[in-house]
């Protein structure tokens, strides 16, 4: 019985120690095989790290050079705007807040002086001289396409086609303009609004010496304020109502109205897109309005022209604050 009993329990014992054998090498096999996993995901891991690190290269690189690209861009729209000595030349008291939501824009400023005939050249006649605000249809890159095709119209309108009357321009662009996007055969639709100036300087031979002045907007209204020693009171801005129409596709056209400005000397005349009064801040974070850029307008306008100029600049930056630029800005000022 007693072997019987030692017989069963050394049985029992190799039993038992073979089952916690088993045991061991199983969690040990189990061990290895999760290690394995984990370093297969751990090498997943890294590989996929390397491919988001790789991506992540290439759209740096693709980024860096749409950003070069667009730069470039930038230069070949500034060559296309009048260069500040050219304005300063013809008119010498002159602002211009110009500042583009993105690195190229939709809005532009034009300017072209046309010198007179030959014979009125003799007489010491000063030519004419076409100032406007433009905004094109967008902003970024398809707005400054645009723009690109607007100012080549409005060149060829005063120098192929000889016009002088700003509604009639207005009515060449217009053409111009359709005529151009008519080639594609999608419907496009885009054009410009434009607060477009024209100031003729008089001959000495000419009795009143006055400078004449048309107007022609494109839903961009006028605004001029007179001086107060020439009749005006100094505290209220002359608004000339813009034509309710792009330049560009519209239904029911109608031609350009040219409006006659009769003004006293020392007159100042603000021509501007819509940009700086579409501008959200504020403790509200609300639009500037038009409205107040008028009064704002009428509480500089004594003020040197470099000085309402950043005036206007901080002015617009502190009703900002950290809200994004909406829209591309131009504001012009002019004393005549």
């Amino acid at each position: 019985r007693r072997e019987k009993v030692i017989r069963y329990s050394v049985m029992g014992g190799l039993a038992l120690m073979f089952i916690i054998a088993a045991i061991i090498f199983r969690s040990l096999r189990i061990t290895r095989k999760q290690k394995n996993i984990i370093e297969l995901q751990k090498n997943e891991v890294s590989r996929q790290k390397e491919m988001v690190e790789q991506q992540k290269k290439i759209v740096e690189e693709h980024q860096k050079e749409i950003i070069d690209s667009i730069t470039y861009a930038k230069r070949l729209q500034e060559a296309l705007l009048p260069p500040t000595d050219y304005v300063n030349k013809h008119l010498p008291e002159n602002f211009i807040l110009y500042k583009p939501k993105d690195i190229v824009a939709g809005d532009f400023y034009w300017m072209e002086y046309l010198p007179p005939s030959p014979s009125l050249l003799k007489e010491g006649a000063q030519g004419v001289v076409f100032i406007a605000a433009a905004d094109c249809t967008g902003h970024g890159v398809p707005g400054a396409m645009v723009s690109v095709v607007c100012s080549n119209a409005l060149n060829r309108a005063v120098k192929e086609f000889h016009l002088r009357e700003t509604g009639k321009i207005l009515d060449k662009v217009t053409e111009l303009v359709l005529e151009t996007f008519e080639k594609s055969d999608k419907d496009v639709k885009d054009g410009m609004d434009i607060s477009l100036l024209s100031i003729q300087f008089p001959s000495p031979s000419e009795r009143d010496g006055r400078v004449r002045l048309n107007w022609s907007g494109a839903n961009n209204p006028l605004l001029y304020i007179p001086n107060p020693a020439n009749g005006g009171t100094g505290s209220e801005a002359i608004e000339v109502a813009a034509d309710k129409q792009p330049v560009g596709k519209h239904d029911n056209r109608k031609p350009f109205t040219t409006n006659t400005i009769s003004y006293q000397p020392d007159t100042i005349f603000y021509l501007f897109t819509d940009g700086y009064a579409d501008q959200f801040g504020g403790a509200k974070g609300k639009k500037f309005m038009y409205r107040k850029m008028q009064a704002a307008l009428v509480e500089i306008n004594k003020k040197p022209m470099d000085e309402q100029k950043k005036i206007l600049d901080e002015t617009i930056m502190q009703w900002k604050g950290s809200n994004e630029q909406v829209d591309d800005i131009c504001v012009i000022g002019i004393r005549i």
